[in-house]
């Protein structure tokens, strides 16, 4: 059944702002995190981690390790299931065995913190003991820590049996896991039919999540061959078959019990900790808990890709967008896998443009490999992409805001990677950008002590995540209903979901109690991740809804004595279509269940091919010293289309979130890395993510565009917003100083630099 928003509709429980159903357990601190966990028998896991960034493995001598006392077990990869044997199972050779190679390095280190051996013990202290008495022998082989360095002529080769993939030919010896184009119209007479052409290259450096919580694990791996796995993540599912696939089991064989997860942005999609407490587990035979350091979890966990991007674009005097390219090379990191993908499907998603062509190349270098973080891909595209729309609206003299408006996507056009858009709010957005308060308040240029100001704006896209999602309703005698439902919360979603069940039952957000079982006790469902969990789950709870509503029509009409086509269901109340005597309210019929069969439960699943896609568009006003470089953030406006905002405070929260992760990423946030491949920055202390005092409140204007595919026309929130703010940041930065910086983050040093450049 399709939950289709209802112009106008006033509803109960959707738009309203209750309290989280998680909320008490997090403030008192009873809710359970994955550092947390505590059963009988529990043994701790350290690993050794390679101090090169890259180095042949020469050998692994873990003797004097397994020798000591209080030692119980150690791992190498050799300890992973063999090629032949995963082959010989049906399983992912080729994807199990990359991962497996990163979370333990077969015969090469690709970055420095590869984990290269494990090792379990009574106690942490014995455990790192023994990591240092583990003796590894390295090759030292050349780094590669940029793009272009990957690329050039004679460079090492970092995944030696990886056969690359150019436009759909095989390349061997390359750095170049990918390469794919996206290309209609006719390029050349749409640069022809352009009265202003620009192009320019853009650089960024790898960035990371800055969760507080860090990576952890605790597994059991049984005498019956079952393995239990406890881990804050962002997908129990994810772990399950990630886990699964890597030690040569069956799904079934493995029950991953999800706990509180202390933030994730992406980087807790992936496995990092699990399978080897579970490897250390069975050699053991006692349970094993892992927990990363913050050092680790920089140098060794999945950062957000750098890498340089070209990007050029032509409009006509009217201020009409005609053709564009882009061009982007993304960091993988170690292993094949960077969002460029994501970033192609993002670029030129805000914008109708009749000719287009879009490359995006896969590339691997000697740092960690890449992972999802926030909209993954489409930060990059936008910084670069928006920062040429506002140096085309400079050098045509147009309104930025009216230019995007004019350009803007809408039903009917076609994105750069194919599909056509069905409705989303691009204009709309746009518009309300324009008819705000922040655009229509004049930016006095002058602040105090020689300091000057710029306001900038730039817009973002994201596609917005769909999937499997599962739920499971059981209606309790005096009316309540508990929630089963799969979806890891990482921000409210719990909340979310419980409210799209409780609108369709008449009941208030409080009546319904959610919960999130374990893999064994509810059925499958995607990661929380992407922006698809108020949309794919809610649906998946909005159907056991329904379900449990027609169930109840049958038990009513068993009360009653008539047909169950009779009895409709409205404002909480079963009654007859034909005798208005025929009445029950949802309490009175809950509590007599017993005379009509007994419990009553529900399901709900679904598979949803799309979603309804994110647009955002913000507004910044900056400060900056000329004579520091020093940036403050004075005013900052974030507009969104939400579809229909189902918890506005949730929502709310998370456009905020992204705006400041966005500007962390525009001002401060890097990966500094030296030539030999060390992270130079790898604690919170020097990598700069900025906090409350660094930033103003985000003013948050939410538009409504109900979204045609349900449930109750939401779109996800959670990623778009961290696509505008580097754009718009730039923007700002030329407005108050006349400089174009093409690299970030855009910190004092570059803003000083620029400056000496325009005056020498």
């Amino acid at each position: 059944m399709v939950a289709i928003h209802e112009p106008g509709k006033q509803y109960k429980v959707i738009g309203t702002r209750p309290i989280r159903h998680d909320g008490y357990d997090k403030v008192t601190g009873r809710a359970q995190y994955g550092a947390d966990i505590r059963i009988p028998g529990l043994i701790w896991g350290e690993v050794k981690r390679s101090p090169h960034a890259h180095a042949r493995v020469i050998s692994i001598d873990t003797s004097a390790a397994d020798a000591m006392p209080g030692v119980f077990a150690t791992v190498t990869h050799a300890d992973f299931p063999t090629v032949e044997e995963r082959v010989a199972s049906g399983g992912d050779s080729l994807g199990s065995i990359r991962q497996s190679q990163n979370m333990l390095a077969d015969k090469k280190v690709h970055y420095r913190g590869h984990v290269v051996a494990a090792v379990a013990a009574t106690d942490k202290n014995t455990a790192l003991e023994a990591i240092e008495k583990i003796e590894v022998k390295y090759e030292l082989l050349p780094v590669i820590t940029n793009v272009t360095d990957a690329i050039a002529d004679g460079a090492a080769v970092i995944v030696e049996d990886l056969v690359g993939d150019d436009l759909g030919t095989e390349i061997h010896n390359t750095n170049i896991a990918r390469h794919f184009r996206f290309e209609f119209g006719d390029l050349d007479k749409g640069f022809e039919d352009s009265d202003i052409v620009i192009e320019r290259e853009f650089n960024m450096s790898m960035v990371h999540q800055g969760y507080i919580e860090p990576h952890n694990a605790t597994a059991f791996w049984t005498n019956d061959g079952r393995l239990t796995v406890w881990s804050s993540t962002q997908g129990a599912f994810g772990v399950r078959s990630q886990t699964a696939g890597l030690l040569n089991l069956s799904e079934s064989q493995v029950k991953v019990n999800p706990v509180e997860i202390g933030g994730g942005f992406g980087g807790k999609t992936t496995v990092y900790m699990p399978p080897i407490a579970a490897l250390l587990s069975r050699k053991s035979g006692r349970p094993v808990k892992l927990q990363m350091d913050r050092k680790s979890i920089f140098e060794a966990t999945g950062p957000a890709p750098g890498g340089k991007m070209v990007v050029k674009l032509g409009v006509n005097s009217a201020g009409k967008m005609q053709a564009a390219t882009a061009d982007f090379k993304f960091e993988a990191g170690g292993y094949p896998g960077s969002a460029v993908g994501a970033a192609a499907i993002c670029v030129m998603g805000p914008y109708d443009i009749p000719n287009t062509r879009i490359d995006g190349y896969d590339i691997i270098v000697n740092k960690p490999k890449s992972a999802a973080y926030r909209a993954p891909g489409s930060p990059q595209a936008a910084y670069a992409f928006e920062s040429v729309v506002n140096e085309i609206c400079e050098q045509g003299n147009f309104d930025k805001l009216q230019f995007r408006l004019d350009n803007a996507s809408h039903e009917g056009v076609r994105r750069g990677d194919g599909p056509i858009f069905a409705r989303l709010g691009m204009q709309e957005t746009v518009q309300a950008a324009i008819d705000s308060d922040h655009w229509k308040t004049p930016l006095e240029k002058n602040g105090g002590d020689g300091k000057v100001r710029g306001r900038g704006v730039a817009s973002g896209f994201w596609m917005n995540g769909a999937g499997k999602s599962s739920c499971e309703l059981t209606l309790d005698s005096d009316g309540q209903v508990f929630m089963n439902e799969g979806s890891a919360d990482i921000g409210g979603t719990r909340a979310s979901i419980a409210m799209q069940a409780a609108e369709y039952l008449g009941l208030a957000a409080e009546d319904v109690h959610p919960s999130i079982p374990d893999t064994d006790s509810i059925g499958f469902t995607g990661v929380t991740g992407g922006s698809r969990t108020t949309y794919a789950t809610g649906y998946a709870a909005y159907n056991a809804a329904v379900a449990m509503v027609e169930e109840l029509k049958k038990r009513a009409a068993m009360l009653w004595g008539i047909d169950a086509g009779d009895v409709e269901f409205s404002d909480n109340n079963f009654s007859s279509k034909t005798d208005p005597e025929l009445e029950l309210s949802w309490k009175d019929l809950a509590a007599r269940l017993d005379e009509t069969g007994g419990p009553v439960q529900s399901t709900g699943s679904v598979n949803l091919s799309s979603a309804g896609n994110a647009t955002a568009t913000h507004i910044v006003d900056l400060e900056i010293d000329p004579e520091t470089g020093k940036t403050d953030v004075l005013r900052y406006t974030a507009v969104q289309d939400v579809g229909k905002a189902i918890h506005p405070a949730y929502a709310e929260g998370q456009i905020e979130g992204g705006a400041v992760q966005g500007i962390g990423w525009a001002l401060n946030e890097e990966y500094f890395v030296d030539d030999d491949g060390t992270m130079a920055n790898s604690s919170f202390l020097d990598y700069r993510m900025p906090t409350s005092l660094d930033l103003p409140m985000i003013d948050t204007i939410m538009v409504e565009v109900p979204s045609p595919f349900g449930p109750y026309g939401a779109r996800g929130v959670g990623e778009v917003p961290l696509a505008p703010p580097l754009a718009a940041i730039r923007d700002a930065i030329y407005d108050a100083l006349d400089i174009h910086l093409y690299s970030t983050p855009m910190k004092p040093g570059r803003i000083l630099e620029a400056l000496k450049e325009k005056s020498s």
